[in-house]
């Protein structure tokens, strides 16, 4: 079975709730055309909406429902993460996205970036709904450090960092926000649960599968001058063979610190979801 076959597997106990989230995510779009058809696209394109899969099968693995709160608070969270793509995009000047035209190529970088601006606002109106302040606090943390993240990457362009500073990097641009989505989910489910661990882990294995396709294929980073794990190893742009098997080595090692901090979950359909998951990240 393919990635997405198996992707879409892993979805099915949770396919109701993901696709409440897909269709809220274009509810609340009230923007001036031809910009609200371009992000109601944006939006609708294909996408695992891997964050709220992840919180959903925590919360149904420790016995909770998902009620229209936590939908609400998931919609927030995507339209974080799609806001911070479109800023990404004006930042390294690209120009597809999931094979479509990014909003800053269409668009240009002054409506582009008021688009991702716009997406955050929504998001915002998201979170005021659930009406807690520790939420909004975690979620005002959460974007300093993507911020910081991304502000790090792009003073260090060219610049083979240390692996704590890479680690540290996709802590803040990525793990952060798979922490402050569940770590809040589990708040308005009255969960006592501490999923911090889990979430930093399945964050920085993501980022760090991400990096290591990209330089198996397109190598757009190290054309960019971003400089990830298999850089960082070899110590050099070019032959970065060794580089490659020990950062497979360091993702299978953020997947195992994941599996092991959910061992105190009981086994159910859930549990072993998250399970398969994390082995779709498994670099052999």
């Amino acid at each position: 079975m393919s990635f997405n076959g198996k992707y879409l597997k892993i979805i099915e106990p949770v396919n109701n709730d993901i696709e409440q989230v897909s269709q809220g995510l274009v509810k609340e779009l009230d923007i001036q055309e031809p910009l609200k058809s371009k992000l109601f696209r944006m939006l609708n394109a294909p996408s695992k909406h891997i964050r709220p899969l992840v919180s959903f099968l925590y919360l149904k693995a420790l016995g909770y429902n998902i009620n229209e709160l936590q939908i609400s608070l998931q919609i927030a969270v995507e339209l974080i993460h799609n806001a911070s793509l479109i800023h990404d995009d004006v930042i390294d000047e690209s120009n597809k996205r999931r094979n479509e035209n990014t909003l800053n190529y269409e668009f240009g970088n002054k409506l582009a970036v008021l688009s991702g601006d716009y997406l955050l606002s929504a998001a915002l109106k998201n979170l005021l709904k659930l009406n807690n302040p520790q939420i909004i606090k975690i979620f005002t943390e959460t974007l300093e450090d993507m911020t910081n993240g991304e502000i790090t990457q792009h003073l260090s362009k060219y610049k083979i960092p240390t692996l704590n500073e890479y680690i540290l990097k996709s802590e803040q641009k990525t793990a952060k926000l798979f922490e402050a989505g569940l770590s809040s989910a589990l708040l308005l489910a009255n969960s006592k649960d501490n999923a911090s661990e889990f979430t930093k882990s399945f964050g920085i294995a993501f980022q760090i599968r991400d990096d290591l396709i990209n330089v198996q294929t397109s190598k757009s980073d190290i054309k960019d001058g971003i400089f990830t794990a298999p850089v960082i190893y070899s110590q050099n742009t070019e032959n970065i063979s060794e580089g490659i098997e020990k950062t497979r080595f360091l993702l299978n090692n953020y997947i195992d610190r994941a599996l092991s901090s959910i061992k105190h979950i009981e086994d159910n359909n859930y549990k072993r979801a998250l399970t398969e998951l994390l082995g779709l990240f498994r670099h052999e």
